[in-house]
């Protein structure tokens, strides 16, 4: 559901301080199951969905899910404007694809991250997958968020489908000169990224090095399970913090709310 002030605005407002995005694969779940961690996530506080992940995930699959998940987020809306108890705000919440590549897209969505991995050492993920993806996008209507994408070691499968060369955590001249870099070519966002389900996270001083480079939102992504760790990512300078696997990972629905709201906690304690 788009936000009143426009998608962009939203993302790239800061008067919230750090916010939480839950990542959903379409690949690894069912729209139904996908639908009820969605709306057990933005009821536990998170403020963004993306729908992505999996490099081989069809179009169709993907657009399954965007569209159960917005129907559900209506729903709730709707819902909240008959109880004068509840904040139809809590439900307009963007919805927003997270692309393995061209084939993963939605006219169902309201935005995609629309990116460059900036690290790679594949014309195809540098701008291959941009050109074949962009003209759907147009005739879609889904809008882009113009996005600098940025791998870091241990990387995981993203470092290794899109070749990149995964920044380690003692390079903050290097994700200095990549924050530039995004911001010269215009890039609003950028998206550091320490792989799905990683052993660790993006190292917080390579975090300051990117913050350095104001302009830039950043989004950071990849091994944060815990509280404590998004509060290091939130101190360091993250506006959004990304958790995918949390979800996966959780047991039932009262689990996952728990786990999302000590995540949202920790970020919304260091921002």
């Amino acid at each position: 559901m788009l936000p009143d002030e426009g998608l962009l605005n939203y993302i790239l407002d800061r008067s919230f301080g750090c916010r939480h995005i839950t990542l959903i694969d379409p690949g690894k779940q069912s729209s139904e199951i996908a639908t009820r961690r969605a709306i057990a996530c933005v009821n536990a506080g998170s403020r963004m969905i993306f729908i992505g992940g999996s490099t081989d995930t069809p179009d169709e699959v993907v657009h399954e899910t965007c569209k159960s998940i917005q129907e559900a987020l209506e729903l709730q809306i709707f819902a909240a404007s008959q109880d004068p108890t509840s904040n139809e705000e809590t439900w307009r919440v963007p919805v927003v694809l997270f692309p393995g590549g061209a084939h993963a897209l939605s006219p169902a969505a309201d935005g995609i991250t629309f990116m460059m991995l900036m690290n790679s050492e594949s014309r195809k993920f540098l701008v291959g997958e941009q050109l074949r993806g962009a003209p759907h996008l147009d005739k879609f209507g889904v809008e882009a968020l113009p996005t600098g994408y940025l791998v870091f070691s241990p990387g995981g499968k993203v470092g290794e489908v899109g070749e990149a060369q995964l920044i380690e955590s003692n390079q903050t001249d290097l994700v200095k000169s990549y924050s530039l870099t995004a911001k010269m070519f215009g890039f609003k966002i950028l998206y550091l990224e320490a792989g799905s389900g990683a052993s660790t996270q993006v190292d917080e001083s390579c975090i300051s090095a990117a913050r350095e480079v104001d302009e830039l939102c950043l989004i950071v992504g990849g091994g944060i399970r815990t509280s404590e760790q998004a509060a290091k990512a939130a101190r360091a300078g993250a506006n959004w913090i990304v958790t995918g696997t949390l979800t996966e990972d959780a047991s039932n629905m009262d689990e996952l709310s728990q786990k999302i709201s000590d995540v949202v906690s920790g970020a919304q304690s260091s921002s």
